[in-house]
């Protein structure tokens, strides 16, 4: 039945009337936005400050505000009008559409018009709309008939569209005017539906120790509404809101056992703040429209300092029969010497090489957190291909009644034509007052969950560390 209401429902048409002629006129004209200003958070909420310049009455006056925001929350709206105070406010969302048309005109009196697919004529026949569920039930001189879709063509004219339905989302407001006149009014509300995330290209050259970095703001919106010729200012934070129910968010798109550490900057960024958070003003106006992404770029940093290495994380008793591989970690920090100076709002970062033709190919992406000036980000990108680890429990004894001794054997080997560096970490120590008393290499303790060793293995060799362990458990 719902495909049956759907396909004949698309066919249906307004009458020409005057009242229909004036809606069709304000579904194409202009919009009715003023000077728009958007402030758009991370979290599905943004702020939109709207001046429009309105021609207001004296005394007790009704104006309607179009074009605003589909996903408004009128609880928040605020109007300021000069010499007029709100006396009520309301927002009509239920918007012009076949279907709602056709609900709206239950118990109304419709016209059909028929066409005989032969000849070409038109018969025209009132019916009164009993219903419309799942299909449309009409009478039509004296007897029930449901609107089928039998290809024949059909056409449903109504003499006027009820005064509910808004060919726009609308707000309406009932003002008490001490004066008549043209002045500006100021229109702010928060709204769901536009967001924006922040992605990062980078450009690493191994050769020369540096990266250049591109970033690039993508801005969506699903509000139901364009936003024309908006100033727009975007916010790296998450702020404070009611309607979350969950405030816990993850880093975008990071794999699990691959997370991106960062060790925090204390730079102040010369960045404008709000707050405790950043803002990124975008340098245009821009028109968002609505189920539209768009994007605009907002860093562009070149010969950043930054080096590659591979690190090799193993969980507590940890024990392979054969290696695996390192992840491939890139290196490097937002701070003014190594040439990025910037606070860097959440988003992914995706890392390219040059190959030997010059070409830059993709190597591997990751999540970074909202970054102050100042930090040392540690990037992993991918599992290495010629790095590898083998973690072995060579023993494990009990010593007297309530501990364990266990010796750790770690083979590192490395197939490249030149040495690297692996950062080798022991982590689950921080339970069952784990103490390391044995090792032939220095570790040092990072926090008391782990150990890390800062391993050199030479070119097209392999390097051995070994660890024992003294524990509860």
């Amino acid at each position: 039945m719902r495909t049956i209401l759907a396909a004949c429902l698309f066919a249906v048409v307004p009458a020409a009337t005057a009242p229909i002629v004036a809606s069709a006129q304000e579904a194409a004209s202009p919009s009715a936005q003023g000077d728009l200003s958007i402030t758009i958070y991370n979290n599905d909420v943004a702020l939109v400050q709207d001046v429009r310049q309105l021609d207001i009455g004296n005394g007790r006056v009704r104006q309607s505000f179009p074009d605003v925001s589909a996903r408004i929350r009128p609880e928040t709206v605020s109007l300021t009008v000069p010499d007029a105070a709100i006396v009520e406010q309301n927002f009509d969302f239920d918007l012009l559409t076949p279907s709602s048309l056709m609900e709206k005109a239950v118990g109304e009196t419709i016209t059909l018009i028929r066409t005989n697919p032969a000849t070409g004529a038109e018969t025209r026949e009132r019916a009164h709309v009993l219903a419309v569920n799942g299909g449309v039930v009409l009478e039509v001189n004296g007897h029930v008939e449901v609107l089928r879709d039998d290809g024949l063509p059909v056409r449903a004219v109504f003499d006027k569209v009820p005064e509910s339905l808004r060919a726009r989302p609308t707000l309406s407001v009932s003002l008490a005017s001490t004066r008549g006149g043209s002045r500006p009014a100021t229109l702010s509300y928060l709204s769901g539906g536009l967001g924006w995330s922040a992605d990062y290209v980078a450009l690493f050259d191994d050769k020369r120790g540096t990266v250049d970095v591109q970033g690039w703001v993508t801005l969506t919106n699903t509000s139901g509404t364009t936003f024309n010729n908006a100033r727009t200012l975007l916010v790296a934070g998450e702020v404070g809101n009611t309607r979350d129910t969950d405030n816990y968010m993850p880093m975008p798109r990071a794999r699990p056992g691959r997370l991106t550490q960062v060790q925090p900057g204390t730079e102040s960024a010369s960045r404008e703040q709000l707050g405790d958070f950043y803002l990124y003003p975008l340098a245009e106006r821009t028109t968002i429209a609505d189920k539209q992404t768009k994007q605009v770029s907002f860093l562009d940093a070149k010969g950043v300092t930054a080096t590659s290495g591979y690190r090799f994380e193993n969980s507590w008793l940890g024990s392979a029969s054969e290696s695996r591989s390192a992840q491939s970690v890139l290196r490097f920090a937002n701070s003014g010497a190594a040439g990025l100076g910037d606070a860097l709002p959440a988003g992914t970062v995706r890392v390219y090489v040059r190959d030997a033709r010059g070409q830059p190919q993709f190597t591997g992406e990751n999540g970074i957190e909202h970054t102050p000036q100042g930090s040392t980000i540690a990037l992993p990108t991918g599992d290495a291909f010629d790095v590898k680890v083998q973690p072995t429990v060579m023993s494990r004894t009990r010593q007297g009644t309530d501990r364990w001794r266990t010796q750790m054997r770690y083979r590192l080997t490395n197939a490249r034509g030149r040495p690297v560096t692996v950062e080798l970490v022991q982590s689950g120590l921080a339970w069952g007052d784990t103490r390391l008393i044995e090792e032939n290499r220095k570790s040092e303790r990072q926090d008391a969950g782990s150990a890390l060793w800062q391993v050199p293995v030479p070119a097209n060799g392999e390097a051995v560390v070994t660890a024992t362990f003294d524990t509860r458990y």
